[in-house]
């Protein structure tokens, strides 16, 4: 086969997976030429601000180099790096693995074969079968909110949220057996405030993973944007789903009220402190927050002596300053009567908002002297960055010590 067929066979193949999504991953490897310390270059499927995308990563032997593009610009730079300089390229769909390469002849061999039904991938893109999901294809809100199509298959371009969806229910799930919401009777309605709740994707799992768990719930998805909550309860009446309600607020603005499980997820800035301490004041037995920008505490810093070399770089500065206010917010969160975990929510190549602080209510508080160690904790951090004030601790100092 030429060159051309060859290399426009494999295209063309390429371009029918992406479109019918089957596409599970790419690699073009073996260069001949070109830069000395490349290696490989490896292509997966992503979704950025809701646009369908190919992200490639140029694999060098002491560096990576990423670029996404949308999918029809990724293809043609794909075609333009076959032979030039890469030598060999390696497609894999749901259902076929397909191979294009030199031949002894001086032209193209193109390989195409049929994966065994045991070794094709997931339809959600994940990398192992058995892998157990919190929630089926099939439950009737994944449809309406246009995750799944009618026929209850994963839609590609959702299969990011797909994973997000189905962790969080995951990390839900285990919180609740871990908080004092698994002791309670199963009768009592679960009150939860979902703050900023988007377009309701984790919201309608909330709901979802608690009438799955045998509990009633009472879930409210707070929304600032008034066209998103009427999309949000059009479904829900759809779907005739009782104990699920959007409203248009936000976590400043929302009545007070008494809450079980508070959510808060990409509050920008100290949003995420108001929302952590609206969760404490409310007694809820389990905090959930994802926090997006981390503005407060930077301004006030000052690089420790011992630190200079390092924080004089801003974007370190910047990190440090994001390690910092999630630091001091799980600390006080322990003093507020809450056992806390900081962990990586989702992995940081789908998005960098990939932090979660989860508090959990203990059976019974610190005592005092433990409580005053934390407190020295989060003042000795404070001091050793020039740190002056920090929201979340100016809340908390006008709650009573919990008991």
């Amino acid at each position: 086969m030429t060159t051309s067929d060859a290399t426009d066979n494999f295209i063309t193949r390429l371009r029918q997976s992406l479109a019918d999504g089957s596409f599970v991953h790419l690699q073009l490897g073996r260069p001949l030429g070109g830069e000395p310390t490349l290696e490989k270059l490896r292509a997966r499927r992503i979704v950025l601000r809701g646009e369908d995308q190919l992200s490639l990563v140029w694999r060098h032997v002491s560096k990576d180099i990423t670029k996404n593009l949308a999918t029809g610009a990724g293809v043609d730079l794909i075609a333009g790096l076959i032979g030039q300089p890469f030598q060999h390229a390696h497609l894999v769909t749901r259902s076929h693995d397909v191979q294009l390469a030199p031949d002894k002849k001086g032209g193209w061999r193109l390989q195409v074969g049929k994966l065994a039904a045991a070794a094709q991938p997931l339809d959600d893109g994940a990398h192992d079968r058995d892998k157990r999901r919190a929630l089926a294809l099939d439950t009737p809100f994944l449809a309406e909110l246009g995750v799944a199509d009618a026929q209850h298959r994963l839609v590609p371009a959702m299969a990011r949220k797909w994973r997000q969806i189905n962790k969080f229910a995951e990390v839900l799930g285990h919180a609740i057996e871990q908080s004092p919401l698994a002791a309670r009777d199963p009768a009592l309605p679960v009150r939860v405030l979902d703050f900023g709740a988007g377009k309701g994707y984790l919201t309608f799992a909330v709901h979802h993973q608690l009438l799955a768990s045998g509990r009633v719930p009472a879930v409210t998805g707070v929304e600032l944007r008034e066209d998103l909550t009427r999309l949000c309860n059009a479904a829900v009446s759809r779907l005739g789903l009782a104990g699920l309600h959007f409203a248009t607020g936000d976590v400043r603005s929302h009545a007070a009220a008494e809450v079980d499980i508070m959510i808060a997820l990409h509050a920008c800035d100290i949003a995420t402190d108001v929302a952590m301490h609206r969760g404490v004041a409310a007694g809820a037995a389990i905090i959930l927050c994802s926090p997006c920008c981390h503005k407060e505490l930077r301004p006030q810093m000052t690089a420790p002596p011992r630190l200079q070399a390092m924080l004089s770089h801003g974007i370190h500065m910047t990190e440090q300053a994001e390690m910092l206010t999630d630091t001091l917010r799980a600390l006080l969160l322990q003093t507020a009567g809450y056992d806390t975990q900081v962990f990586e929510f989702v992995s940081p190549e789908h998005t960098h908002k990939n932090k979660m602080v989860l508090a959990v209510r203990r059976a019974q508080p610190l005592p005092a002297a433990q409580r005053a160690a934390l407190q020295a904790q989060v003042a000795e951090l404070k001091a050793y960055y020039g740190v002056a004030t920090q929201t979340l601790e100016t809340l908390l100092a006008d709650e009573p010590a919990p008991t």
